[in-house]
C-alpha cells in the first residue's frame, strides 16, 4: 500500500472513526490520546473504555494507532477513535451484558456524533428492523459506514448483517497477495476487499502482547482507516465521494460493472486517490453502490470458495474465533461473530503488494 508515501499526503487529521465493537482500553501505548472517550454519550456508553476480550482495541490500534511502545501503528494515526461497546456472547456478565447497548442504539449514536465513518466489525445472519432503521438513519447524517462479511465461509456462508444491509459497504477479507481468504463470506453483499489474513490483534484482554490473526474484522478496520485518509485530505468531500473514490481504485481484473461475489470491486488502494491531487470523485449527492442498495441481497453465492480464494490459514498457537453464539438484541435474539485468531506475537503490519484475483459474481 506504499504506508510511507500515503502519510506525506494525509494521516487521517481531523477525522473522527465510531467503532463499535467489545470497547476500548485507551490505556494502551499506540492510543494514547487517540481515544475520544468523552464523546460518548452516556445513554450508550457504559464501560464503552473497557475491553472484555482485546478485539475492539486491536480494531482501533488497526485504525489509529501511533505506534508508541511498540504497539500497532494503524493505517490513519491522525485520526481519533470514539469507542461504543456492545454485548459480545463472551461478554459472560449478564448485568454487563443488561446495560450496554445493542447495535442498533450504538449506531444511532454515532450517527448523532461528529464521526464520519462508523466501523461495524462484528455481524449475525439476521437482519432486524430496530438495526437496518438505524443503518438508514445514518446513512441520512451522511455517515459512511463498514462492516465485515463474516468468516463462516467454509462452512455456512451465512449473509452477514450489518453488512448486507442497504447503506453499509461489506468488506472481505484477502491475503498478502490479494486472494480472498477461504473464510471470508461471499454473495453480492461483498462491496470491497482488505487485508484480513495474518494481521496483528492483541492475543486477550491482558493487552500483554500481540498475536496475528484472521477475520473480515481486521479487513474493516484498515478499510475504515483507508476512508479516513481520503476524507482528511479532502474534507468537504460527502460520504458517496470518499467511497466513490475507494470504488473507483480498487485493484481489480474484471469489468467495473461486474462486481466480484468474493471481493466486490475489489482491493483497496487509497494511495490511488491521495497520489492524484485533482482525482475527480463525482457528484456529491451520487450513491456509488445504489444499484446493491436498490436491489438488496439476492443470493449468498456458491456454497464454497472459489478456486481462487486462498488456502492459507494463519498458525495458531492457541485461540480461535468466537463463532455463532447467541447474543441478545432489543428486538429479538440473534447470533453475532467477532473473528479473534491468535497466533505468535508479533509488532508490525507486513506490506505485501495486492495481486488481482479472478473471482467474479457466480463463479
Amino acid at each position: 500500500m506504499k504506508i510511507d508515501e500515503m502519510w506525506k499526503v494525509s494521516t487521517g487529521e481531523g477525522v473522527k472513526v465510531a467503532v463499535i465493537d467489545s470497547g476500548i482500553n485507551p490505556d494502551t501505548p499506540s492510543l494514547s490520546g487517540q481515544v475520544l472517550t468523552e464523546e460518548v454519550p452516556k445513554a450508550v456508553g457504559y464501560k464503552a473504555t473497557e475491553d472484555y476480550n482485546g478485539h475492539g482495541t486491536s480494531m482501533a490500534e488497526l485504525i489509529v494507532g501511533t505506534g508508541s511502545g511498540g504497539g500497532l501503528k494503524g493505517l490513519a494515526p491522525g485520526a481519533k477513535v470514539v469507542p461504543y461497546r456492545l454485548a459480545f456472547p463472551d461478554l459472560k456478565n449478564e448485568a454487563e451484558a443488561k446495560k450496554a447497548p445493542n447495535s442498533a442504539q450504538a449506531i444511532r449514536a454515532a450517527a448523532d456524533s461528529d464521526a464520519k465513518i462508523i466501523s461495524m466489525s462484528y455481524g449475525a445472519p439476521g437482519d432486524y428492523a430496530a438495526e437496518a432503521a438505524a443503518v438508514k438513519y445514518a446513512q441520512s447524517k451522511g455517515k459512511l459506514m463498514f462492516a465485515g462479511v463474516g468468516n463462516d465461509a467454509e462452512t455456512k456462508n451465512l449473509i452477514g448483517y450489518p453488512a448486507a444491509y442497504p447503506y453499509v459497504v461489506g468488506v472481505a477479507a484477502s491475503d498478502e497477495e490479494g486472494a480472498v481468504g477461504g473464510f471470508s463470506e461471499h454473495g453480492n453483499y461483498v462491496d470491497l476487499a482488505a487485508p484480513g489474513l495474518d494481521v496483528p490483534t492483541w492475543c486477550d484482554a491482558t493487552f500483554r502482547s500481540y498475536c496475528t490473526g484472521r477475520g473480515t474484522s481486521q479487513a474493516t478496520a484498515i478499510a475504515s482507516a483507508s476512508a479516513a485518509l481520503i476524507w482528511s485530505a479532502h474534507p468537504d468531500w460527502t460520504a458517496n465521494q470518499v467511497l466513490a473514490s475507494l470504488i473507483d481504485t480498487a485493484g481489480r481484473d474484471w469489468a467495473r460493472n461486474d462486481p466480484s461475489t468474493y471481493l466486490g470491486y475489489g482491493l483497496i488502494r487509497p494511495r490511488k486517490v491521495l497520489e492524484d491531487a485533482d482525482f475527480n470523485p463525482g457528484a456529491a449527492g451520487t450513491d456509488p453502490l445504489a444499484k446493491e442498495n436498490v436491489t438488496g441481497v439476492t443470493d449468498e453465492g456458491p456454497a464454497s470458495p472459489s478456486a481462487a480464494a486462498s488456502s492459507q490459514s494463519p498458525d495458531r498457537s492457541s485461540g480461535g474465533e468466537t463463532s455463532a453464539a447467541a447474543s441478545s438484541e432489543s428486538s429479538g435474539s440473534t447470533t453475532m461473530w467477532v473473528a479473534l485468531g491468535t497466533a505468535g506475537a508479533v509488532l508490525v503490519i507486513g506490506a505485501g503488494a495486492y495481486a488481482v484475483v479472478r473471482s467474479r459474481r457466480g463463479a
